[in-house]
């Protein structure tokens, strides 16, 4: 299954996702805003989250796989004063998205094409299986 990735997430987020509970993730990474942009919710769409970087992620590295249940992004205007003669003025953009829990997964193979396109990952699905 090919997907877009979320890298550099905390592994206590990932250990929290694991748990089953919906989260809400704000991400002010670029990489992962790109490829949240590029995300419509919905019970078929799938992310990859890993807590290893993106320049280090390559084939059999460990993560999840993830539903998107919203996403939300923003930009935050913050102006900053000194002395009352001179302010500057930034812009922050961050992303917003819920996600929950779907299955373990391994990267097959990944698929970067640039610094503006969203990272994807060929992953494998791990099925466990419980016997009762």
């Amino acid at each position: 299954m090919k997907c877009p990735a979320l890298t550099g997430i905390s592994p206590d987020i990932i250990k929290e996702l694991r748990n089953g509970h919906p989260r809400t993730l704000e991400l002010q990474s670029t990489h992962n805003i790109i490829t949240i942009a590029n995300t419509v919710p919905g019970p078929d769409t799938h992310l990859f989250m890993t807590s290893i970087d993106m320049d280090d992620l390559g084939p059999g590295d460990s993560g999840i796989c993830v539903y998107v249940l919203s996403v939300n992004i923003t930009m935050k205007r913050i102006v900053e004063f000194v002395h009352g003669l001179h302010y500057e003025e930034r812009e922050r953009m961050s992303a917003r998205v819920q996600v929950k829990y779907c299955a373990a997964s391994v990267v097959k193979g990944v698929h970067h094409e640039g610094i503006v396109q969203p990272t994807e990952v060929e992953v494998l699905k791990s099925s466990c299986y419980h016997a009762g």
